[in-house]
């Protein structure tokens, strides 16, 4: 096996910033206003324009904002939400914090999108709501997954982290459907920092995000603070700090008017990883989704088996870390982890596709940035590697 120990640390993820981006927040680091303002009203006034949403609300993060669609349906002890344990632990940890039980159904193994005939099984008396996953920005299939949604009067919120500018049958996620969280972490295909945005068609919804997001005031700080503003201010709910900062809407702002370069730029590295790994048969790759659609390329998975590779996951992440190469892991399947077993009872076995793909995928690097002469590097140490591994 070949060293790369001498070769610079590659990342698994990184985020593209520009002059632009930093000009902005030194923009708002000099006019003294840091928080919630004008640069948030603006990235959510260009976020309903792009996504072509009725309502777009920032928030801190995907996961503030999951947590506040949930609490927005008013879930009881009991209440059901149907979702995918191929995801971050954030999707099921949202409905548990909103007092809801995660109903979970297997995956496609294909597509490693939540498999929407299962779905169909999993709905019963007591479910309000389905929480589809879209993989890797591979969209679900929602038609089905949305008459499915009506005929049994749910509510349907998508957990859209990786899936920003994805696009199912010509149309924009966002620009249809119940409602949608997206994130903007450093490793997704853009970034504010940290920070998310809830866009939905129901103005009831809005309205609970809005205020829930800032301790349940009426109005948020720049509309009591700024000169056309009042201080005098009512507490209508008991809310959360999950509020956008400007700060991190200057960074979006730049961010938004280059996504889709991003993601042209990921799609190309995926395309060729597609061909560099055409007559790899140790290597199995996610499916593309028979329907047409846009993906967005937040990850690029493969799944790495003892019985087909020589090697085990574990061991290539560490053998490929000894290369100073960065992947990720995305994901283990959620039910597997110690509270989803002690609480709900899931266990092993359950859900045989979830597992199996948990047990071995890995994320390749990927970014807008990243060189073909990056790309190469990963084949290789992944080639040399499972050579060795086989002896």
């Amino acid at each position: 096996m070949t060293s790369d120990s001498a070769s610079p640390f590659l990342p698994f993820a990184k985020p593209d910033l520009h002059a632009e981006e930093i000009d902005e927040v030194v923009a708002v680091l000099k006019s003294g206003w840091l928080t919630t303002g004008p640069r948030v009203q603006k990235f959510e006034a260009a976020l309903k324009e792009d996504l072509g949403a009725p309502h777009a609300l920032a928030v801190s993060s995907a996961t503030a904002g999951l947590h506040l669609a949930m609490l927005a349906l008013g879930l009881k002890e009991g209440d059901e939400v149907i979702t995918t344990p191929l995801t971050f632990a954030a999707t099921l940890n949202t409905i548990v914090l909103a007092g809801g039980k995660p109903v979970l159904v297997d995956v496609d193994p294909g597509t490693f999108n939540i498999d929407v005939e299962r779905v169909a099984k999993a709905i019963g008396p007591r479910t309000k709501a389905i929480m589809p996953v879209h993989f890797a920005g591979l969209p679900v299939d929602l038609d089905p997954l949305y008459s499915l949604a009506d005929k049994h009067g749910l509510r349907v919120i998508e957990d859209c982290a990786h899936a920003i500018h994805t696009e199912y049958k010509g149309r924009r996620l966002g620009s249809f459907g119940d409602t949608q969280v997206f994130s903007f972490h450093p490793n997704k295909n853009m970034t504010t920092g940290e920070g998310g945005v809830v866009t939905t068609r129901d103005p009831a919804l809005a309205k609970a995000v809005s205020v829930q997001r800032f301790h349940g005031i009426d109005r948020d700080a720049f509309n009591r603070f700024s000169k056309a503003g009042s201080q005098v201010y009512d507490v209508i709910a008991p809310g959360y700090k999950y509020n956008m900062m400007d700060i991190q809407a200057a960074i979006g702002l730049h961010q938004l008017t280059r996504l889709d370069g991003f993601i042209d730029a990921r799609r190309k590295l995926a395309e060729r990883y597609d061909k560099l790994f055409a007559d790899w048969n140790s290597l199995v790759r996610p499916r593309p989704a028979p329907f047409a659609h846009r993906h967005a390329w937040h990850l690029y998975t493969v799944l790495v088996e003892e019985p087909a590779c020589g090697i085990d996951r574990d061991s290539f992440l560490a053998a490929m870390k000894d290369k100073n190469i960065g992947l990720g892991l995305h994901y283990t399947a959620a039910h597997l982890f110690t509270f989803y077993r002690e609480r709900f009872g899931y266990k092993p076995g359950d859900f045989p596709h979830a597992e199996r793909i948990g047990n071995s995928i890995v994320s390749l690097p990927l970014f807008p940035t990243m060189t073909t002469a990056e790309q190469d590097r990963v084949v290789a140490a992944m080639r040399d590697i499972f050579k060795a591994a086989r002896g």
